[in-house]
């Protein structure tokens, strides 16, 4: 198995592997800058996966600003029979295209998060 990260972005959650291109919600960065990911919340080696609670501290993600673009559109629109009431709305999202360098965890201090099938209910 590839080694890869979960982190959390604009309120979501992505899964990414090195070198890997993944679109997030808008940042605040210019285009070929770098940008890093500290909201990491598991990475896995290939062997062994390490889950932060929440996040695993110490752990980064970095990645380049590839470039900005727009989702497409999405139209909201609602209606109701025999009323003449309609209402018809678009909107697209502001998206930031970003390419994965490497991601970075600190095997100390995520080593107190139970591992991957490790379930321990006290009992």
């Amino acid at each position: 198995m590839d080694p890869y990260a979960i982190f959390e972005t604009g309120g979501k959650q992505y899964r990414v592997r090195n070198k890997e291109i993944v679109t997030v919600e808008k940042l605040e960065s210019d285009a070929g800058s770098n940008v890093s990911f500290d909201r990491v919340l598991a990475v896995s080696n290939g062997q062994k996966l390490l889950v932060g609670a929440p996040t695993i501290d110490g752990a980064t993600i970095t990645g380049t600003v590839m470039e900005h673009l727009r989702g497409p559109k999405l139209i909201s629109f609602k209606y109701k029979k025999r009323k003449g009431y309609r209402r018809k709305q678009g909107h697209r999202q502001s998206l930031t295209r970003v390419k994965i360098h490497t991601f970075i965890a600190d095997e100390e201090a995520a080593s107190e998060a139970p591992a991957e099938g490790d379930e321990s209910d006290g009992s």
